[in-house]
């Protein structure tokens, strides 16, 4: 029989734990196909909380403890009992959940069914049809919660997920063997672990499923939850969000790419300057297309695709490449370029001041180029020069 194991960590939590072990003693009853027991993390509560569940363990056979010997908070007090509960107790999956009631006991078959249909991890959800918040919450703790879950979808780019900072979870001993690895930081000893453990567990594609839940507000004692949870998470969402975005091919491309248009507008500045005249417009066009051309290829090797990186025997041949593969761009600019000066003419629109800057029809209609050809050179790249490397 598979075993599962209901992880409650504890600090000053004495006036909470019995009744919480007896609600969960009752719920275990009630499920046959798995072996269920509970591990309560004190991280040595002043109040003596450890020392009433050894009086616990007495009456629930089903009752661990495990003690830290320091504070460790949150992240810290999930961790070890996690590593206790599938190297010591040789569990199978494992329960997030707090001493105070917050969470509903009678969902845990819920859980249970969401893990045995295939899912890795599953999380108690109050945002999802059947969940709720307190009604008595005050507006700005209700504020937080909704619009802070919100935020994160949007800046995650991510709608799958609808209760991010839920604490109510189960999780499989094989996502806690991939994503501990990454979890060993003070970054994560707070509450920060929660929004971590899934941002983690998601980016390395396991199956996550939701139950409804309604959570309740805890009678006794105070929230532990501090201005610093919102401070942290946001530092951390914004931070990794960042990265992400860095890693992303496209975006790398895109940054390159406006560096070389910035690159290609100065040069044919300068290549008018050279060259003058209206007739001459073209060739300057031209050779400014050419200077962002060697730019882009410089970057792109060095950045956009640096885990495709060219060797150096490979550079002549693969820049010669590159400069056809951006033919198509070179034709497209080069088409708009005199189309402007032939029939629209170089009407001058504004003066950039101090710099005695120019921005005539010209100017514009090689921003319009670079983007078209943008679109052609991202394909080819991939195609042509940096192709993904065989396994």
């Amino acid at each position: 029989m598979k075993k599962a194991i209901i992880i409650i960590p504890t600090y000053n939590e004495k006036g909470n734990i019995a009744q919480t072990v007896g609600s969960l003693g009752n719920v275990f009853k009630e499920i046959k196909n798995w072996e269920m027991k509970i591990l309560v993390v004190d991280d040595s509560s002043p109040d003596g909380t450890s020392e009433f569940v050894t009086e616990l363990q007495k009456k629930f056979k089903f009752l661990e403890l495990l003690i830290n010997k320091k504070k460790s908070g949150l992240g810290g007090a999930y961790l070890s009992g996690m590593n206790h509960a599938f190297n010591k107790l040789s569990a199978d999956l494992v329960f997030e959940f707090d001493a105070d009631l917050s969470h509903d006991p009678k969902k845990i078959p819920a859980f249970l069914a969401k893990i045995d249909q295939g899912n890795d991890m599953v999380l108690g959800s109050r945002y999802i049809e059947g969940g709720s918040i307190p009604e008595n919450w005050g507006f700005h703790r209700k504020f937080l919660s909704i619009v802070g879950n919100l935020f994160i979808n949007f800046l995650m780019l991510d709608f799958s997920i609808r209760d991010w900072t839920t604490g109510f979870r189960a999780i499989k001993k094989e996502v806690y063997l991939v994503v501990e690895k990454e979890m060993h930081s003070e970054l994560f000893s707070g509450y920060t672990f929660q929004i971590g453990f899934l941002h983690k567990t998601l980016r390395k594609g396991f199956k996550i499923a939701e139950v409804p839940f309604e959570f309740k507000d805890r009678v006794v004692g105070n929230s532990k939850i501090g201005p610093e949870y919102i401070k942290n998470t946001l530092l951390y969402l914004m931070r990794v969000r960042i990265k992400e975005i860095l890693k992303m091919r496209v975006v790398r491309f895109a940054m390159v790419g406006a560096f070389g248009a910035m690159v290609q507008l100065i040069a044919l500045q300068l290549w008018r300057l050279v060259f003058s005249g209206e007739q001459i417009f073209v060739l300057a066009n031209f050779l400014s297309i050419e200077t962002a051309i060697i730019s882009n290829f410089i970057w792109s090797n060095l950045w956009t695709f640096k885990d495709r990186k060219l060797e150096a025997k490979q550079i002549p041949l693969s820049f010669l490449t590159f400069n056809l593969s951006s033919g198509g761009s070179i034709l497209v600019q080069t088409a708009i370029a005199a189309f402007t000066s032939n029939v629209i003419g170089l009407i001058p629109i504004f003066t950039v001041p101090l710099i005695n800057f120019v921005v005539d029809t010209g100017t514009i209609s090689a921003v319009v180029g670079i983007f078209i050809g943008m679109f052609w050179n991202f394909f080819a790249y991939n195609t042509f020069i940096w192709k993904k490397k065989k396994n």
